[in-house]
């Protein structure tokens, strides 16, 4: 357990564009934030976080809170793992305790695969710094690789002793079930036997974006020609290889602030960079290139420069890379190292000045590298130029951004000594025939779904919900403020006629709007919307009032949610810049008074609405007479025609 002044103390400290900045590339709007969503695949920015607020807010997903619902959310911690990831980053001491056997087995499937994998990482770095074989065998491997003492603890790296069943062993008894142990498959279970997956190899612990241990990669060091030189943990729930990037979590920092990414294949090529001081570096964990993985950097930065060595079969792994990236609208560099080189190697042999100098230098814009490529491969053969030319159209064809495009086309016209028109037009009909396939999908896909698309385009708007929203934005936003108001009394004239009577007073909005919903025995008919409202008024009346910054403190998962939908509501519109546009919003607390009197009076509207619907269902069930109830409605019509003039417009 976590003490609440520990607590308390997270959440003083923690700052949710600092801890949302380490996953999301941020950029000023306004006196917000925006950037892309890390929830959802999207090319235009829809996330927004408030410094002010202290809240987020994705409008592509609906999600939203504080900082740590976005680290629930983002890297699905439990709460007590938010608050210890939170302190670890502000340097805040709290006391942590190792889990219970209660605890463990109390822990969900997901989690309990964490524990497990976190605690293979400590078991294969305590045997490569104090087991004999580990310090001999795996210690003596990272030493000659060039890694210090202090990159070989940063890294967590390690050794898995070269026995069928020791890790296994251990693990089942320090309490770890082998249930558990298969299925992150450190252990490998046939019938009634189990033995370790990774025994006698160096082992590269591979984290998430926010450190979590997810898998491992292991190296073998014998020359055994049976068995794979690198073994990678197989997928499950918590590791996905096509979905993470190795060094990713020590690098997510740099890669922001340079505002580039380099990409490289191994892990001891991200260890030996960013040993040197190069730690904007990330590999593909030795897997194929996936879009998955290029969306995590462009989270971070749109700059992505692929280093490789000057092999053929790196050189073409490269090339299907490149397309993927352009495909995200990326700008993509290669660069290549000297005969005999890899970025391991070479970082290994030069200082950071010198890697530093090379890697600007030698890095090519990709139409420039693949035209030299395919060049060499086409030599004078017409025919194999042709089809250079064509694979480099395909690649730019992939670019999202027209005007990209056509800064391509004119530079590969330049290099290929092809003219611009013949270019262009190979492009139109590549990208012609690309639309058409398109559209030939998507005509098939209406066909499928029929009328599902109509219908959902035809939902009404739950005009309750929007109005209940209403009430707590207005206790959010003006609760503890002063107003004045002009309340309607409804008497009888001396004609025996209804009609509302203004009559002027002060009082504090929350007083308002609490006194009215008793007067008129109205209740929210949204639970979460319930519960919220009596939260923030029982705190109105208690004088706490409440503090933005610290009330998502107090909140449930789904409380949170709502406050960041209603608080950064009016905060979506400078994602689009209207203001560029000439399209001012109105904004609200110009006018208190009006805005809360104008929502208690569109709810009671509504109610009207309702009441004589169901009145006039009384009417159609009845077979007596009906002048009673078709005067309440008549009383009720007059009484909206009153309210109508109240609000300015006919309802």
């Amino acid at each position: 357990m976590i003490d609440r002044a520990s607590i308390d103390k997270v959440f003083e400290t923690a700052r949710v564009e600092e801890v949302i900045g380490d996953f999301v590339q941020l950029k000023k709007s306004g006196s917000n934030y925006k950037g892309l969503s890390p929830f959802t695949d999207e090319r235009s920015p829809s996330f927004m976080v408030s410094p002010v607020k202290q809240i987020w807010k994705d409008f592509s997903s609906g999600k939203g809170g504080n900082v740590v619902a976005f680290l629930m959310e983002h890297e699905h911690f439990t709460y007590p793992e938010a608050i210890k990831y939170l302190a670890k980053k502000y340097n805040i001491e709290i006391e942590e305790t190792l889990p219970s056997p209660e605890e463990k087995e109390a822990a969900g499937e997901r989690e309990s695969l964490y524990l497990v994998s976190e605690y293979a990482q400590k078991y294969f770095a305590k045997t490569l710094w104090e087991d004999e074989e580990g310090k001999a065998i795996g210690l003596s491997y990272f030493k000659e690789r060039g890694f210090t003492d202090e990159t070989i603890r940063s890294f967590g790296l390690g050794y898995s002793p070269d026995s069928w069943d020791a890790f296994t062993k251990q693990a089942l008894a320090d309490g770890y079930l082998l249930d558990f142990l298969d299925k992150t498959g450190l252990s490998i279970v046939k019938e009634t036997k189990s033995f370790d997956r990774f025994k006698g190899r160096v082992m590269f612990p591979i984290h998430s974006m926010s450190g979590r241990v997810l898998g491992f990669g292991g190296r073998i060091l014998t020359n055994d020609k049976k068995a794979a030189k690198y073994l990678n943990s197989p997928e499950s729930d918590i590791y996905h290889k096509s979905k993470v990037l190795y060094g990713l979590y020590y690098a997510k920092q740099s890669i922001a602030k340079e505002n580039s990414c380099y990409l490289v294949e191994g892990y001891t090529d991200v260890i030996q960079l960013h040993q040197r001081g190069v730690q904007n570096v990330v590999a593909s964990s030795g897997t194929a290139l996936t879009p998955d993985q290029i969306r995590l950097i462009r989270r971070l930065t749109n700059n992505i420069t692929v280093l490789f060595d000057g092999d053929a079969a790196g050189l073409r792994a490269s090339l299907r890379g490149i397309d993927l990236i352009l495909e995200e609208n990326m700008n993509v560099k290669v660069c290549s190292f000297p005969e005999g080189d890899d970025p391991d190697s070479f970082a290994r042999t030069h200082e950071y000045e010198e890697i530093v100098s090379f890697l600007e230098e030698n890095a090519k814009d990709f139409i420039q590298f693949k035209a030299e490529l395919l060049a060499k491969d086409a030599k004078n053969d017409p025919i194999k130029k042709a089809e250079c030319v064509r694979d480099m159209i395909e690649s730019i064809s992939k670019i999202p951004d027209k005007i990209s495009q056509e800064i391509y086309v004119k530079e590969c016209s330049k290099i290929m000594d092809i003219s611009e028109e013949a270019l262009f037009s190979s492009l139109y009909q590549l990208t012609k025939g690309k639309i058409r396939q398109a559209n030939k999908q998507e005509k098939q896909q209406r066909a499928t779904t029929g009328l599902t698309a109509v219908q959902t385009v035809q939902e009404k708007v739950n005009q309750l919900h929007e109005l209940e929203t209403d009430i707590i934005r207005a206790l959010l936003l003006f609760g503890d403020k002063e107003a004045e108001f002009e309340d309607l009394i409804l008497k009888q004239n001396n004609q025996n006629q209804l009609e509302l009577v203004a009559e002027k007073y002060s009082c504090k909005v929350f007083e308002k709007i609490f006194l009215d919903l008793q007067q008129d025995e109205i209740d929210f008919s949204h639970p979460d919307f319930k519960a919220l409202y009596h939260l923030l008024v029982q705190k109105f009346q208690s004088d706490e009032g409440i503090d933005l910054k610290n009330l998502s403190h107090a909140l449930d998962k789904t409380a949170n949610e709502i406050v960041s939908d209603i608080l950064m509501n009016e905060e979506q519109y400078q994602l689009h810049n209207w203001e560029r546009k000439n399209i001012f919003v109105k904004v609200k607390d110009k006018s208190i008074a009006q805005f809360v009197s104008e929502i208690i009076l569109n709810l009671r509207s509504y109610l009207i609405e309702q009441k004589k619907v169901e009145l006039m269902q009384q009417i159609t069930s009845k077979t007596e007479s009906h002048t009673e109830i078709l005067e309440e409605i008549n009383n009720y019509n007059k009484l909206k025609v009153l309210l109508g003039r109240k609000l300015e417009r006919v309802i």
